[in-house]
C-alpha cells in the first residue's frame, strides 16, 4: 500500500485550546497515518502538527501506540456504527442486510483509510488497550447479529444441521476484508477489476449465502 497524502478533501485543520490536547493530537495522528502509515510516524511528529511542544502528548499517551490504540477505538466505534445502519435497512431480510453490510464496509475503507489503517494494519497489541479490543468486538458484534439470522435462515430437516454463526459471521467478515484491502481503496498500486469491488463483494457473498441454501424473501 502507498501512502501519498490525505484523503479526498483533507483533514479539518485544528489547533491545539482549550483543553483540547487529546483531540488535537488524535487528528495530527489520523493525518500521518494518512501520509505516512500507521508505522511511519513519532509521537514528536504528531506533537509539531498539533502545534504543541514534544512533552505535551504525554499528558495523555505514554507514547505512539497508545495514541494510535485510541484513533483506532474510535474508528472501531464508527465502523460498528455504519455497519449496524446497513443492517438496519433491511431488518427482516438478511440476504440483503448482508449485500448492505459488504457495501457498508467497503465505504468505510474507501471514506476513511486512515483509520481503516489504525485500526487493521497498525499491528496494535489488544492486551494493553482494553477499551480497543472491547471496541473491536461490538463492531464484530454487527456482524455476529446478523449471522445469527442468517443461520436461522438456513433451511435443515434436523436439529442442530445449521451452521454457526459465529463461522458465518468470520466469512463475512474475511469476505469483506479482503475485497476491501485487495481492491476496496484509493490506491493506484491495487489490481484492476473488470467490475466494482462491491459489485464483487456482492456477488461473493450472494453466492456462499446461496450455498448455504439461504434464497431471498418472496
Amino acid at each position: 500500500m502507498s501512502w501519498k497524502g490525505p484523503p479526498p478533501g483533507g483533514f479539518e485543520r485544528r489547533g491545539y485550546h482549550h483543553g483540547n490536547l487529546r483531540e488535537a493530537l488524535m487528528q495530527a495522528a489520523l493525518e500521518l497515518v494518512a501520509t505516512k502509515g500507521p508505522a511511519g510516524f513519532t509521537i514528536a511528529e504528531a506533537a509539531r502538527l498539533a502545534g504543541v511542544s514534544p512533552a505535551a502528548p504525554y499528558r495523555h499517551f505514554r507514547d505512539a501506540e497508545a495514541l494510535l490504540a485510541e484513533v483506532a477505538t474510535r474508528g472501531f466505534d464508527l465502523f460498528a456504527e455504519r455497519l449496524a445502519k446497513a443492517v438496519a435497512k433491511a431488518p427482516a431480510e438478511p440476504l440483503r442486510a448482508a449485500a448492505a453490510v459488504g457495501a457498508a464496509y467497503l465505504a468505510f475503507a474507501r471514506e476513511e483509510p486512515a483509520y481503516y489503517a489504525t485500526m487493521f494494519e497498525a499491528r496494535i497489541s489488544r492486551s494493553p488497550f482494553p477499551e480497543l479490543a472491547a471496541a473491536g468486538e461490538r463492531a464484530f458484534g454487527v456482524l455476529r447479529g446478523l449471522a445469527e439470522k442468517l443461520s436461522a435462515s438456513v433451511p435443515v430437516n434436523a436439529p442442530g444441521a445449521r451452521p454457526p454463526a459465529l463461522m458465518i459471521g468470520l466469512h463475512l467478515w474475511s469476505t469483506a476484508h479482503g475485497i476491501a484491502t485487495l481492491f476496496g481503496r484509493a490506491d493506484a498500486s491495487r489490481r484492476p477489476l473488470p467490475m466494482s469491488p462491491e459489485d464483487l463483494l456482492e456477488a461473493n457473498i450472494l453466492i456462499y449465502l446461496q450455498g448455504l441454501g439461504i434464497r431471498p424473501a418472496g
